[in-house]
């Protein structure tokens, strides 16, 4: 098992050539970090039976208090909590801090001992949102715990128009 970034090695039909009135910006995002190849600017898990997973943009970045914290190790620890089917993390501009977190999270159905159904009443959530800033606190750090944590209960889209 490995993660790393995603580099494609040989071109394809729909491939881009260059970026509108800036050639070179093009050639040094895609094609200069890692010579001979093209890289996606995604980052990507291969598994020991040769299975590839995206696990999110490399440049997706927040600044928090001066620490850079990608959003996909967020959402890649979130996920393994039993009740988190999908997760997304979004900064926000804060007074203080520079950018905030808002961690939105889209529960299993009927997750082993946790009841996040629409109109449940807020106790399992406020648990669960609870657990969950504990879980990224041990495993990154306390200052990458979020802000605000939101159950999305349904119509949740991966696509950009919905």
């Amino acid at each position: 098992d490995v993660s790393g970034a995603l580099c494609i090695s040989q071109a394809w039909p729909g491939m881009a050539r260059t970026i509108y009135n800036d050639h070179k910006r093009f050639l040094e995002t895609y094609l200069t970090p890692y010579p001979g190849f093209f890289f996606t600017g995604d980052g990507v898990y291969r598994t020991s039976e040769g299975y590839y997973q995206l696990t999110g943009r490399l440049d997706d970045i927040i600044n928090i208090s001066g620490h850079r914290l990608g959003t996909a190790e967020v959402e890649d620890i979130v996920t393994h909590h039993v009740a988190v089917a999908e997760s997304a993390v979004i900064g926000y501009p804060h007074e203080i801090k520079g950018e905030g977190k808002i961690l939105s999270f889209l529960p299993r159905n009927n997750p082993r001992g946790y009841d996040t159904a629409a109109g449940s009443g807020t106790s399992s959530n406020a648990t669960l949102a609870a657990e969950l800033r504990e879980l990224i606190s041990k495993k990154i750090a306390k200052y990458a715990a979020p802000d605000y944590v939101q159950v999305t209960q349904a119509n949740w889209s991966n696509s950009h128009t919905g």
